[in-house]
């Protein structure tokens, strides 16, 4: 039996605030105790009284970093990872330019497997200890992506793209074949440890009617995994999908009618949608998922998450690289406050925050496992460093409140400000030496 003590500041949230006065959404203990046991949280609460339950267990003190939740990606590009920061136009030219040719590499193993611990490393650098990832179409590549995350015994889910039409010809597999692997990959890796597979067909413009039918087959048949593609990124996107689906009643409509909505779908971007796709959402339960830096850098355009919102509609976060700049959910947070104020919609740090941990796992339907720092979930940590730079420490000396410490982190905070993560209880990289960052606004305690 493996056991520790954690030893810090901790927030954790119960439920989405509604706003920042809403402190029954969370609780913040100034010094509190995580006791882990086997990869478990075990208890967590006011460090005396957590000692007094675990008193000769190792303690690790990380005060004065707040502990949270590991942060959760939920939509990410694994074989992205080399063109990240590559210049170029608009979505379709992207993809043209950039992510097809860099995708077709991954039909070598050894490649894959350098590229997955390598994405690996830069998601724990980060804080991320869980994503919903991409693979490319080879079959290869998922079996990199499972593996390094079977090795690290991280919570991922993934899969590999089904696509048959509109790519290059060593990009393209065959309904039939497309199939086949994602039965084997099922059949290998869904289940096992940590992992869940993921049916991917990328979108309607790779996938032609009869993929999608064995798309539909596959998501009747596996009814736990879930579902991943793309939805109206891009006006040209949407305009060339109504193209090749002529039938359809919109660009949403091209995967209800193959019966790939439900409450475990998650649909990348979701920018220029229409009433009726709303409302489709809203009565199947499908997440979209909010891509703040690739929307920027693509020019696709801006999330209108208060409509969504407003229609009951529950949305993921998350950095969407490569056409996402970055890896951390710290800038895809920051990216996204802007986002929401170009369209006169708020968010306040303790919503930021609580999205990508607890919002991101109960899209995923993980809530009971990740996202919050619960008794009897798994033991995925951040320790997270407000002071992290000088420029940080400087701002931190006037905070005088957590959510002006949190918003520093959301604003300023890289990498850098990652001090250690934690997956399943095990710490993943060495602390560097930084600036000592001290806290100095004093707040209460909310049960």
């Amino acid at each position: 039996m493996t056991q520790k003590l954690l030893r810090g500041r901790l927030l954790t949230f119960h439920r989405a605030p509604q706003d920042g006065s809403d402190t029954q959404a969370y609780t913040y203990l100034e010094d509190a105790g995580l006791f882990i046991s086997d990869g478990i949280i075990q208890d967590g609460g006011p460090f005396d009284s957590i000692l007094a339950k675990a008193p000769d267990v190792p303690i690790t003190d990380h005060r004065p970093h707040l502990m949270m939740a590991g942060f959760i990606d939920t939509h990410i590009h694994f074989p992205q990872v080399q063109v990240i920061a590559s210049w170029g136009s608009q979505l379709l030219d992207w993809l043209n330019n950039y992510t097809f040719p860099e995708e077709t590499r991954f039909a070598c193993e050894d490649h894959s497997h350098r590229m997955a611990q390598a994405f690996f490393d830069q998601l724990v650098a980060h804080g991320t200890t869980s994503a919903a990832a991409y693979c490319s179409v080879h079959k290869t590549s998922a079996d990199a992506f499972f593996s390094e995350a079977t090795r690290r015994n991280m919570r991922m889910l993934g899969g590999k793209v089904l696509m048959d039409r509109n790519a290059p010809a060593d990009l393209l597999d065959t309904p039939q074949k497309g199939y086949d692997e994602t039965k084997a990959l099922i059949s290998e890796w869904h289940g096992k440890g940590r992992n869940g597979y993921v049916i991917t067909p990328r979108f309607g413009i790779t996938s032609s009617p009869e993929q999608m039918e064995t798309a539909m087959a596959l998501g009747a048949e596996h009814p736990d995994c879930h579902i991943q593609t793309h939805l109206s990124e891009n006006k040209d996107e949407i305009a060339f999908t109504r193209e090749l689906y002529p039938q359809a009643r919109d660009y949403l409509d091209v995967y209800q009618s193959y019966g790939l909505l439900r409450d475990n779908t998650l649909l990348g971007h979701a920018i220029h949608l229409e009433p009726r796709e709303v409302d489709a959402l809203a009565e199947t339960g499908a997440h979209p998922v909010f891509c703040p830096t690739s929307n920027l850098f693509l020019g696709s355009g801006l999330f209108d998450h208060r409509n969504l919102t407003a229609h009951g509609v529950q949305s993921g976060i998350a950095t969407d690289v490569g056409a996402g700049t970055s890896y951390s959910m710290l800038q895809t947070l920051k990216e996204g406050y802007k986002v929401l104020q170009l369209q006169g919609q708020s968010m306040h740090p303790l919503q930021a925050f609580d999205w990508a941990t607890r919002g991101n796992a109960n899209v995923l339907g993980l809530e009971d496992k990740i996202g919050t720092l619960a008794s009897g979930t798994e033991a995925d940590v951040v320790i997270l460093n407000s002071s992290a730079t000088s420029a940080m420490a400087l701002r931190m000396e006037r905070a005088e409140s957590l959510a002006e410490e949190l918003f520093v982190l959301q604003i300023m905070g890289d990498d850098r400000a990652v001090e250690e993560v934690y997956v399943s209880g095990v710490a993943q990289k060495a602390c560097q030496d930084r600036p000592a960052g001290v806290v100095r606004f004093s707040g209460g305690i909310t049960a």
